[in-house]
């Protein structure tokens, strides 16, 4: 039998006592913290508790010459004071207690240059009631400043407080700008100090920043108070390249227009300190002619004048922008010979061969070279187009050897027996054009080569000639002016191709150069009422090539013309694409001027307003990063445009709505990745985008996603998109398998991507029965053996900071023609992969001497690493290995010089780099 239990009831609280026996036990523990404290400190902190307990007893006696000795005592022990890390310093907390009593006893004093000391003091005291009274420190120093009678010496610096109280103080400057900027807005009226004397405070406080390696909480600060551009005069020659960089790498995070002016303070800080490469760049990312034109003229070293010119000559800068008008008559002074040669890029071809001679890539290469079709599946040769693939042989030749003029198939081919004739109709006019990307940049021989073809009975080939003539022209200026003399005879020509041709190679030839006299001669053409979409359209395009980002006004006004007056028929094309391509380049990179010509479009009712609309916003976004216009994109996406009330209406109605409907949103797909990809993080949060799209969107979205992909890693082959695009190419919708597969060549492009190029022969093996993915398999591996891995389709340069507005433009004008391949690139425009040409660059770095002679030195190559903000000298690259120049550089690739035997003209190595020897340098060795 078990035994019997008892329950005892147990309360879920502790009796409450009774008050008395409470208030006793709070006293006596009380009683036991105040002894256990006396016993904690040592006999010199007690010394110091009872002085400062003293002190602040003579602060309430009635005698008032005891006051200022009192205080000035209590100045010193506070700023004597030493503190750790985690500990509050000793004077601050005896004080602590006394606080709230000091407060009333302050009230209590006339207004005089001891209640202005006393104010001081209650400031830093204040620091530590910070949680329950806000903004106290930030009061009393305001009142402190306020209460000096007028003639008495100035208040003491922020800085003599310390460091913790200088940026206790910047904190509640911050805060209380916003809460004044609020109280403004709601018209109700502050009290203490106005917002001049809160930016003269703040301006004291970046003072004692940036003297104590703090920069980027000095520069912080201004940016709150938006008085950013104080920092001209605050800093010196040892802060100014912290500052600066630390500035430009805010830009990215700033919504406009503060990042244009952090921009033109970073500007003037570079100018003040003579930095000029460093100016420059920043004018060029700016897009103002005056200021290049100031930056460039300011230098008196003529060779630093040629350093510039150089890095001028990488953005392509217009050539007028740089000459100076006379005052006394209307011409211009003419530019120094030897700065022309390196604005032209006249020498390009001749280092770049240089260049693949040292790497060991001189030698052309076979086709099987690339596809290295052993390694396929063997079934993959069977039930081959073999006029398609000789097209796709045409296009892996020509960028596999663009630039280098050796190729075996064109450029070396035997008296008639060149590849152009193993070609079929169209199928000439590419081949005949990729003559010009194997001799790209080498306009002297190239003309003769490419000159024979121009007399041929065969118009395609005739065409294809006029085609190269302006492809090897791309990014370097000739005085000749060949490209111009041969293509505009046939402006005129009523044959379409050869029209077609001429005007996309002064497209090509000329991109970036605004020049004035191209306009005259192709804004007729786009003007012509009688011409067809397509001539009218390419016409377009080509003005946007040539002064893209310009913001032109006249070529703006009579597109828009153009797609008010057109009948819809026209405007429906599938060219129409290309007319608002050419209107929106113009805005490439140039936010402020667009509002205009968006309005425009607005009026327009034709659905090729909203494609214009909506490339136009991207174009002038390109490379911002702008959250706000990224959403707006996006809002375009989310609409669906599949049988609404059109279900009644004819299918070829239907059809028309849902093709004009559609168009757009793929844009705005492309236009996130263009506006994303100028900073890392936004490119990472985009990609999250980008997987919801494919999910979500409609067929025109999924079909643009791909391509958006390729942009945003452009010839920077990262594994997770690399993977991504890989599981794209293997879709259902075999439109989002082949610009899946397209984007896999523009992430590898110029990369020699063993991985990449491993996937796309698997590829090559997959799509054998599909002649259109086989097609573009084969275009993708040319591209990722662009110029034998010495090339590179990467928008940006010096150091990935500035863009090249024509590389954009280049890069767009293909994907926009792959919205729609199957019309375009997949039918008789193929040669529309030629538009990748103005992004196409050598990834190299050539160190020149002070005559512009290869000089080979030793230099680092390493992954860059960020060092904004790091203390002292970090390292800038890491995982290096060394190599004598000229070397490659990969996208994400910095090199800086291994001795200090030489000084580079230019900041960033890159490109091609002036050194001058360094007069104090002694050779260890020699030594």
């Amino acid at each position: 039998m078990p035994d019997p239990t008892l329950s005892i009831p147990v309360p879920s609280e502790d009796p409450k006592l009774k008050k008395k026996e409470e208030s006793e036990s709070n006293d006596a523990k009380q009683k036991q913290k105040g002894e256990k404290e006396q016993e904690d400190l040592s006999e010199e902190d007690l010394q110091l508790k009872n002085e400062l307990e003293m002190l602040v007893e003579r602060l309430r006696e009635s005698d008032i010459d005891l006051y200022r000795p009192a205080l000035e005592t209590l100045r010193t022990l506070i700023r004597t004071s030493t503190s750790s890390m985690t500990s509050v310093p000793k004077p601050l907390k005896f004080l602590h207690p006394h606080y709230p009593e000091l407060q009333q006893l302050y009230e209590t004093w006339p207004k005089s240059d001891d209640k202005s000391l006393f104010a001081d003091i209650l400031s830093v005291l204040a620091m530590t009631y910070s949680d329950t009274q806000p903004r106290g420190t930030l009061r009393y120093r305001l009142l402190a400043a306020q209460l000096l009678p007028e003639g008495s010496a100035s208040l003491s610096e922020p800085g003599s407080w310390g460091h913790e109280y200088v940026r206790h103080l910047a904190a509640e400057l911050s805060e209380e700008y916003t809460f004044r900027e609020q109280e403004e807005q709601l018209e109700m009226k502050t009290t203490v100090g106005s917002i001049d004397d809160l930016k003269l405070l703040a301006t004291q406080c970046a003072a004692f920043l940036l003297g104590h390696n703090a920069e980027p909480d000095a520069v912080d600060l201004l940016q709150e108070l938006e008085i950013a551009d104080t920092l001209v005069d605050l800093v010196d020659e040892n802060t100014y390249a912290r500052v600066c960089l630390y500035i430009i790498r805010c830009v990215n995070f700033l919504p406009p227009p503060d990042d244009v002016s952090f921009l033109e303070t970073a500007h003037n800080i570079y100018v003040k300190h003579q930095r000029w490469p460093e100016a420059i760049a920043l004018a060029i990312r700016l897009g103002r002619p005056a200021l290049i034109r100031e930056d460039f003229g300011s230098p008196g070293n003529p060779i630093m004048k040629r350093q510039l010119a150089l890095i001028l000559a990488r953005a392509q800068t217009p050539l007028e922008w740089l000459q100076v008008p006379n005052e006394d008559s209307d011409t211009t002074e003419e530019l120094p010979e030897d700065v022309v040669e390196c604005l032209s890029n006249s020498k390009l071809s001749t280092q770049f061969k240089e260049f693949g001679k040292e790497l060991g890539v001189l030698e052309p290469k076979s086709l099987e070279d690339v596809y290295k079709s052993h390694l396929e599946n063997s079934r993959a040769t069977s039930n081959i187009d073999s006029a398609r693939g000789n097209l796709a042989s045409t296009f892996v030749n020509a960028f596999v050897n663009a630039g280098f003029g050796n190729d075996k198939l064109m450029v070396q081919a035997e008296e008639g027996n060149s590849w152009i004739y193993k070609n079929k109709d169209h199928g000439m006019m590419s081949a005949a054009a990729s003559l010009g990307l194997s001799l790209l940049w080498d306009t002297d021989v190239g003309l003769t080569h490419v000159d024979k073809y121009t007399y041929s009975s065969e118009e395609h080939i005739k065409a294809g000639a006029l085609l190269a003539t302006g492809i090897l022209n791309t990014n370097v200026r000739t005085e000749a002016d060949a490209a111009l003399a041969l293509l505009s005879d046939y402006i005129e020509n009523k044959s379409v191709s050869l029209r077609t041709s001429a005007i996309t190679g002064l497209g090509l030839a000329y991109a970036g150069s605004h020049r004035e006299d191209l306009m005259g001669l192709l804004l007729p053409v786009v003007a012509d009422d009688s011409l067809s979409m397509e001539i009218i359209s390419l016409a377009a395009l080509s003005l946007g090539f040539i002064f893209v980002g310009s913001g032109n006004g006249e070529v703006a006004s009579t597109i828009l013309q153009v797609m008010m007056e057109r009948d819809d028929k026209a405007l429906d094309e599938k060219w129409g694409r290309f007319l608002s391509l050419g209107l929106a380049l113009l805005y490439l990179g140039q936010p402020e001027t667009s509002d205009a010509t968006i309005i425009t479009l607005k009026a327009i009712e034709h659905p090729i307003a909203k494609q214009a609309d909506v490339l136009v916003n991207m174009c002038s976004a390109a490379g911002t990063g702008d959250v706000l216009k990224v959403q707006k994109l996006l809002h375009h996406c989310e609409d669906h445009y599949e049988k609404k009330e059109s279900e009644k209406e004819s299918d070829e109605d239907k059809k028309d709505e849902k093709d004009v409907d559609d168009t757009f949103q793929g844009f705005a797909v492309i236009g996130i990745a263009l506006i994303a990809m100028g900073e890392d993080i936004g490119a990472e949060m985009s990609l999250r985008q980008f997987n919801h799209l494919m999910h979500y969107g409609e067929p025109t979205i999924r079909k643009a996603v791909p391509l958006a992909l390729g942009l945003i890693s452009v010839s920077n082959p990262q594994l997770n998109i690399m993977d991504t695009l890989s599981k794209y190419s293997h879709d259902n919708d075999l439109a989002v398998a082949l610009n899946a597969i397209f984007a896999m060549g523009l992430i590898g492009a110029g990369t020699n991507n063993a991985r990449l190029a491993q996937m796309l022969r698997q590829l090559a093996g997959y799509y054998y029965k599909e002649p259109d993915c086989l097609f573009m398999v084969r275009i993708a591996q040319g591209l990722v053996h662009m110029g034998k891995g010495t090339l590179t389709l990467y928008p940006y340069f010096f150091d990935r900071t500035i863009m090249s507005r024509t590389a954009v433009a280049g890069l767009l004008a293909t994907l926009i023609t792959f919205t729609d391949a199957k019309s375009f690139v997949l039918d008789k425009y193929h040669w529309m992969l030629y538009y990748l040409v103005p992004a196409m660059y050598p990834r190299f770095m050539i160190t020149l001497d002070e005559d512009l002679k290869n000089l080979p030195v030793t230099v680092r190559v390493g992954q860059a690493v960020e060092v904004v903000g790091q203390a002292g000298k970090p390292r800038t690259i890491s995982g290096f290995q060394t190599h004598t120049s000229p070397v490659r550089l990969g996208t994400t690739e910095r090199a800086e010089l291994a001795t200090e035997e030489y000084i580079p003209y230019a900041h960033v190595l890159e490109g091609c780099v002036i050194l001058k020897k360094n007069p104090g340098y002694e050779d260890k060795m020699d030594i």
